[in-house]
């Protein structure tokens, strides 16, 4: 066996043992975020009352605030990563000028449409007013379910507690996918160096015969 096989051998032998030491270090630090996030409800069920923190107060429609995005990648290794719904949310709420325009011109064609509907209905009372093709994009936009805050389910003045839940188990959520792409990457790893021993025990085997013949 050659001197830079051994080497390359050696290496894959300490990044595997470096990420066997990460793995338990996340999933370590994944157990003690779950029990603070369960301690922390814990902790709001006993100061507002166990009725006021329970299933009762979820939302009739749910959508998921974060989207876990699989890619494979050339080595074979899976990548795992999150993405946040909420943050884009948070930004079109910070960046509100955009919207002005489009929002006047709405609210300027509900007043129009409002003064005809108005007019005609004084010539004649019998006639109904008439919704308009903008009015109805209004009211189904506003009837789709946005993006919302899970704390404001149970309420406006939720506890402290309560905050540093939903923050522990976001970081739940993150850490998760550093884990499941650590265990691909060990998996890998594993593959690679069980590939290479593999190669060695044929490289002994196949000399062996040589050196019985020399005795």
């Amino acid at each position: 066996m050659r001197v830079d096989e051994k080497l390359r051998l050696d290496e894959q032998l300490l990044l595997f043992m470096d990420q066997l030491e990460a793995l338990e270090e996340k999933r370590d630090k994944l157990n003690s975020l779950i029990e603070e996030g369960w301690f922390s409800i814990a902790k709001a069920r006993y100061s507002m009352g166990n009725k006021q923190v329970s299933a009762l107060q979820y939302a009739s429609v749910m959508e998921p605030l974060v989207h876990v995005n699989v890619s494979l990648l050339e080595s074979g290794k899976a990548e795992f990563k999150c993405e946040r719904s909420e943050n884009k949310t948070e930004e079109l709420k910070n960046n509100p000028i955009e919207d002005i325009g489009a929002k006047e011109e709405v609210s300027g064609l509900r007043r129009r449409t409002n003064v005809k509907q108005k007019e005609s209905k004084d010539e004649d009372p019998s006639i109904e007013p008439q919704e308009t093709d903008n009015q109805i994009k209004i009211k189904a936009e506003s009837s789709t379910p946005e993006h919302r805050d899970p704390l404001k389910w149970f309420g406006i003045l939720v506890p402290q507690n309560l905050k540093q839940a939903q923050t522990a188990f976001k970081e739940v959520i993150s850490l998760s996918a550093e884990i499941g792409s650590l265990q691909s990457a060990i998996v890998a790893t594993r593959k690679e160096m069980q590939a290479q021993m593999k190669e060695k025990q044929q490289k002994t085997e196949n000399t062996q015969p040589d050196i019985v013949k020399e005795k």
